[in-house]
């Protein structure tokens, strides 16, 4: 039998079509009906099949014995031991000693995060960390900073634009990161074929920088680079003085700022020609129509936030802002930035952490203050945590002090489907469903489709053994304290007032208990594009997807000429005093510590995500290892050969990878997949491939740590580098 669905691992979410054979899901192939991935996946949603099955995925609920091992256990008495501990916590020492961490799956499911921020909020803790706080916080933030949200983030309108800059983004691996737009490389394709541009600027010559053109910028120099782009641009007359005064205020601080950042002054920092970055603000600023977008190297910086709001400063100096081919405001059939502001989610600096005072973004902290939270005594000390779909002994700077503190907690639960190397060390492990076995809609995608889209999935497969979704398992934990997720969400946060008596006849059978569904369905009926409770034949509901199961598009392009009902105040706000202390802090930043004279970036690849695809059959092979891409110069000077290991140290860590010899990086850069490193978890094919934890190498200080946003500096990493003993 075949089944129609779309995959959950990143933002395109493909459409696929699955084959199951009595029960079993036995292959995925990607659906040509998508009417928009039409029929393209990425290696990694075909190998999705693969963790499904996976014989050593989590399937039944486990606990650990007094000799370190793990027992199978019932759910009943695994909700309830829990639920005693968790109490006996509370009563102690408060609920703000219980703590949750969330890992990016999370973000893909349409359930997972609500529930999971529902509980916190619920209990009355401020400890939530998720993995945005290593990726994407400083992007939050800065659109928290200029348009009044977290959640209004513009994308690029590729489709349209004759001109694309991409500033440490890797699309035609990472397949487009907060941006969801099928295949990119056909688009992309589309804009030189046009006549147009895209330009990659990154440290390295990733994949997308060798298929168009390369701007081999030093790490962590993107800030330097862009205000000297906004230099040439003021100082030349190129600016759109219209635009400008139409759609912002405060402008002048910027452009006061970016007249000490000429090309000529930032060489030292840029490691790029003066003449070649003239010319490169003159080709944006004279383009008929261009768009900018950063992702995960633009985040990681010392100046990440600041980079943010350069980014988009650019677009709104040349006229490019909220304009076809330009950076444009989505609004999906469920406005997540709207829903996200009514139940509490679209917020900045409404708290502070226990530990250096760092804002929360999006009610999530800093995930690198994990460990001093849990050892530092004093009220609102970290003695549970709860990890759900997550691996923050892998993916957060400082794991060996991470993995070390969480043996001191009074009870670590996990929800997943592997027993990781985090989950080593946890008191119970409750086995999630997969992808396929759940329903689903990617609610966090719907306002960054370049076409705007819905789709909706029923589960492919029953989940293995005695899996069960997460919402679920988050809901009966949380019902054992006494409280539901969702209890304290008022009908207004899904429906507006005038829907509210048709919305309550579809609520009134099910006693207040809502369901994942039932919330997606009144957010779409109650939306621009919905039903409206029958009041308009046609519109969207989840009956109605299910009866387009390849899903529906609802409009060919996102609508421009909406700024002003899309961000606070109407027009980007470039005055608010933390861009002010962020450019003093760029003025005021010291020359690079000549003990650490090379640069550490990170690397996407293409066949893994993160550090839960490693267990797949093709990491059998002995040539998918990680490699740290070392420039042969560096290499010559150093006396190292390819294959040779080497040990990179930083001042806080150190680690030993293969060095792969390769002129992609620029000379004085390391590139270091991350998510390796495993250890003796319950993954086999993963901890036989090995690798270095380059989290071991990052830093977890506070003073190492973005003030606006508590991001690590995880690109651009000050290292030295050395030949390994042999």
């Amino acid at each position: 039998m075949e089944t129609v669905s779309f995959c959950r691992i990143c933002e395109p979410t493909c459409g696929m079509i699955a084959t199951v054979e009595e029960g079993k899901l036995v292959s995925l192939r990607p659906d040509k009906d998508n009417p928009v991935t039409k029929g393209f996946s990425c290696p990694k949603g075909l190998e999705m099949v693969h963790v499904v099955n996976d014989k050593d995925r989590v399937i039944h609920p486990l606990r650990r014995t007094s000799d370190g091992t793990f027992e199978q256990i019932s759910w009943e008495t695994a909700i309830s031991e829990i639920g005693q501990r968790l109490r006996a916590v509370r009563d102690r020492h408060g609920a703000e000693s219980i703590g949750w961490y969330v890992g990016n799956p999370a973000g893909f499911s349409h359930s997972h995060g609500i529930w999971a921020t529902g509980f916190v909020k619920g209990l009355g803790t401020k400890h939530l960390y998720s993995a945005n706080t290593q990726d994407t916080s400083s992007r939050f933030v800065a659109s928290a900073l200029i348009y009044g949200s977290p959640l209004v983030i513009p994308v690029p309108d590729v489709e349209r634009s004759d001109f694309v800059l991409l500033v440490g983004t890797n699309p035609l691996v990472s397949r487009g990161s907060i941006m969801s737009g099928g295949n990119l490389r056909e688009k992309y394709n589309g804009v030189v074929a046009r006549g147009g541009r895209v330009v990659v600027v990154d440290p390295r010559r990733t994949e997308t920088a060798r298929a168009y053109e390369h701007i081999g910028v030093r790490p962590d120099g993107d800030a330097w680079l862009l205000m000297a782009i906004l230099h040439v641009i003021f100082t030349e007359g190129l600016a759109d003085s219209k635009a400008i005064a139409r759609q912002s205020k405060g402008i002048d601080i910027i452009r006061d700022a970016a007249l000490a950042y000429s090309p000529e002054a930032v060489i030292d920092r840029t490691g790029l020609p003066a003449h070649e970055v003239r010319q490169l603000a003159r080709d944006l600023a004279t383009a008929k129509s261009a768009a900018v977008h950063g992702r995960t190297g633009a985040c990681l910086g010392r100046h990440a936030t600041l980079v943010n709001v350069l980014l988009d400063t650019l677009c709104l100096v040349t006229g490019n802002l909220d304009r076809p081919g330009g950076l444009v405001f989505g609004e999906g059939p469920i406005n997540f930035a709207s829903f996200g502001s009514r139940i509490g989610a679209a917020s900045y600096a409404t708290a502070h952490s226990r530990v250096g005072g760092f804002p929360e973004v999006i009610g999530h902290m800093p995930a690198p203050l994990m460990a001093e939270e849990i050892n530092t005594p004093g009220p609102g000390q970290l003695r549970a945590l709860i990890v759900s779909a997550g691996n923050p002994v892998l993916s957060v700077p400082g794991s060996v002090e991470l993995e070390q503190a969480l043996h001191r907690l009074d009870l670590q639960v996990a929800i997943d489907i592997y027993l990781n190397e985090t989950h080593r060390s946890a008191d119970y492990i409750l086995p999630a469903a997969t992808m396929y076995e759940r329903d689903d809609a990617v609610l966090v995608a719907l306002d960054l489709h370049l076409t705007p889209f819905m789709q909706w999935t029923d589960a492919v497969v029953p989940p293995r053994g005695q899996a069960r979704p997460d919402w679920e398992i988050i809901d009966d934990i949380a019902r054992e304290l006494g409280f539901s997720p969702l209890a304290g969400l008022p009908l207004s946060a899904f429906v507006p007032k005038r829907f509210a008596r048709l919305a309550n006849k579809l609520l009134s059978p099910l006693n207040g208990r809502l369901t994942p569904e039932l919330v997606v369905d009144l957010l779409l009926r109650s939306g621009k594009d919905g039903d409206w409770f029958g009041l308009r034949p046609g519109g969207l509901s989840v009956a109605a997807l299910r009866k387009e199961p390849h899903g529906r598009v609802l409009a060919p392009h996102i609508e421009t000429g909406r700024l002003r009902s899309r961000i606070k105040g109407g027009r980007v706000d470039l005055a608010d005093r933390r861009i002010q202390e962020a450019l003093r802090r760029l003025a005021n930043e010291q020359q690079p510590d000549t003990e650490y004279p090379y640069r550490l970036i990170g690397r996407r690849e293409i066949r893994t995500h993160n550090s839960w695809m490693h267990n797949t059959p093709k990491h059998l092979d002995p040539k998918r290892r990680q490699r740290a891409l070392v420039n042969p110069k560096d290499a010559a000077e150093l006396g190292i050969t390819d294959g040779d290991v080497v040990r990179i140290i930083s001042a806080t860590g150190a680690g030993e990878v293969p060095a792969a010899l390769t002129d992609d990086v620029r000379q004085g850069t390391i590139a270091v997949p991350h998510g390796w490193g495993h250890g003796d978890a319950g993954w086999q094919i993963a901890n036989a491939a090995g690798g270095t934890n380059v989290n071991a190498i990052n830093s977890p200080r506070v003073e190492d740590l973005e003030p606006l946003s508590g991001m690590s500096h995880m690109s651009g990493v000050p290292v030295r580098l050395e030949a390994a003993a042999r």
